[in-house]
């Protein structure tokens, strides 16, 4: 109602406010028809279904200001596994919400209560089944007729359906580049850490790495603010000169797709949660992994990851291993022993205490006694983390350049570090760590930075990032993509690209 009328109104949108308010208004005479006419217990199962979809709109409306959609619904689908963590950091909005959710509901019951109890509506079989199509009619035809928008009280269902029967996704594209694998690497590792900001990454782990042979390329531009687009972007490959709107990142080759094509054996490794891959990775990628594993398991689980790692590169044979870090996702205070350091301690000091714990010893743990000349690493985060008082840390409506802020460093044998040792610092962004790669495997340089981005040698050719409808919905459907010369997040951010 907000959004599409009283907004519109205020826009002078008139014709198109009283459009969206007959809309709504049909919906809501059709629901009420239904509570009134049809029996009480499907009355009451209508109520339930209709506080449901309510509260998730509200509680995600209420985080992230926006109003939700089917790509958006997908990124919560994604990021479902996440949501002890939401609901531990952000109890109050979910709280709210649900107190909304139940006074809608209870203004419905109190509304059907009061129309039964006037003894003037007729009753029936026929106005049982009237009610019934009555409620059904609009949520039917509001796609076929595109009239919106969708009330809250049912999209919850409707954008399902359009989920649930969005065609399969394509098929990979096939790697087309020939790869001179002679002088590669033989183990090559990408770390992506979750919510690892730049400029505290750089206070506290950096240090550490004194003495460690390695090149820091220092703050970095992320593919996205919310977790799900930036590892979509980061394992599809992005072509940051030409990527728009009508852009399908499901098509493309992918890093899987060119590790295999050079000889690696591919692995995926998730150190945040159980089950199947997240991040909207979906069956035709997943076909291109030859070993995944889950090793979630508690406030150690990176060290942990850490020492698999170090044995898998001094194993025999060749391996990309793209693994996912548990790292510092809010709430902060669940990644280090309880009692470090007072309860109530601010989020910032909370998390300091977070990454100094979970990056404790990672990086001697990782590379002792590894032959640095047969390894090439890549360390990263999806995202960085705007750690101001009351800020919602990263995925926000209005990101700011610190969600988008994450470290960038990689351990590469010699032969490849002589390309970087005299490349000037700045200007990075995570969609080159895609073009590198390919680089140390073994395929033309040039080639590949034509395709997707510059290697790491020079800044990138144009910042790239995505919101959370990263990948379209429905055949010929849009997603949310940015770009510019300007570091995502800042005042000079550009509006999405075409």
């Amino acid at each position: 109602m907000t959004h599409d009328v009283v907004y519109r109104l205020a826009a002078g949108d008139p014709r198109n406010a009283v459009g969206a308010f007959a809309v709504l208004a049909a919906q809501a005479t059709g629901l009420l028809a239904a509570l009134v006419w049809l029996p009480r217990r499907w009355a009451m199962l209508l109520l339930g279904l209709a506080g449901v979809s309510i509260l998730v709109n509200h509680g995600y409306s209420g985080l992230v200001s926006e109003l939700m959609g089917a790509g958006t619904l997908a990124w919560m689908a994604a990021e479902a596994r996440q949501a002890g963590n939401a609901a531990g950091a952000f109890g109050g909005a979910f709280m709210l919400a649900g107190v909304q959710a139940a006074a809608a509901v209870a203004l419905f019951a109190g509304a059907r209560h009061l129309l039964l109890r006037s003894g003037r509506l007729p009753a029936g079989r026929t106005f049982a089944w009237a009610g019934a199509a009555l409620f059904l009619l609009p949520g039917l035809l509001i796609r076929p007729l595109d009239r919106w928008p969708e009330g809250a009280e049912r999209n919850l269902y409707g954008l399902t359906w359009e989920l649930a029967s969005a065609a399969p996704p394509p098929a990979r594209e096939a790697v087309t580049l020939v790869p001179d694998t002679g002088d590669a690497p033989r183990h090559i590792v990408w770390l992506v850490d979750e919510s690892v900001a730049a400029a505290p990454f750089a206070r506290l782990i950096a240090p550490s790495l004194r003495g460690v042979a390695h090149r820091d390329f220092g703050v970095a531009a992320a593919l996205g603010h919310c977790s799900a687009p930036a590892q979509v972007a980061l394992r599809s490959g992005v072509d940051v000169r030409h990527v728009g709107r009508d852009s399908d990142l499901r098509a493309t080759p992918s890093i899987w797709g060119y590790a295999k094509r050079a000889g690696y054996r591919t692995i995926l490794i998730d150190g945040q949660t159980a089950g199947a891959p997240q991040n909207l990775l979906l069956p035709p990628e997943r076909a291109l992994i030859d070993d995944f594993r889950s090793m979630a398991g508690g406030i150690d689980t990176d060290r942990r990851i850490a020492r698999t790692l170090n044995a898998q590169m001094k194993s025999p044979g060749k391996s990309f291993a793209l693994v996912v870090l548990r790292g510092v996702h809010f709430q902060y205070r669940d990644h280090y022993p309880e009692g470090t350091i007072p309860a109530d301690a601010p989020v910032a000091r909370q998390y300091d205490t977070a990454l100094a714990w979970s990056k404790r010893s990672f990086f001697d743990t990782l590379l002792a006694g590894v032959d640095r000349e047969a390894v090439a690493i890549v360390y990263t985060s999806d995202h960085g983390q705007n750690l101001a008082p009351g800020a919602l840390p990263h995925c926000s409506q209005a990101p700011v350049a610190d969600e988008f802020r994450v470290p960038l460093v990689v351990f590469v044998p010699d032969r490849l570090a002589a390309r970087y040792a005299a490349a000037p610092g700045g200007g990075r962004s995570a969609s080159q760590i895609f073009p590198a790669t390919l680089g140390w495997m073994g395929y033309d340089r040039a080639a590949v930075a034509a395709r997707y981005d510059r290697d790491l040698d020079a800044p990138t050719a144009r910042y790239v990032w995505f919101g959370r409808s990263v990948i379209p919905v429905r055949e010929g459907g849009e997603i949310a993509v940015s770009a510019g010369r300007a570091f995502p997040g800042t005042a000079a951010d550009v509006p999405p690209v075409d």
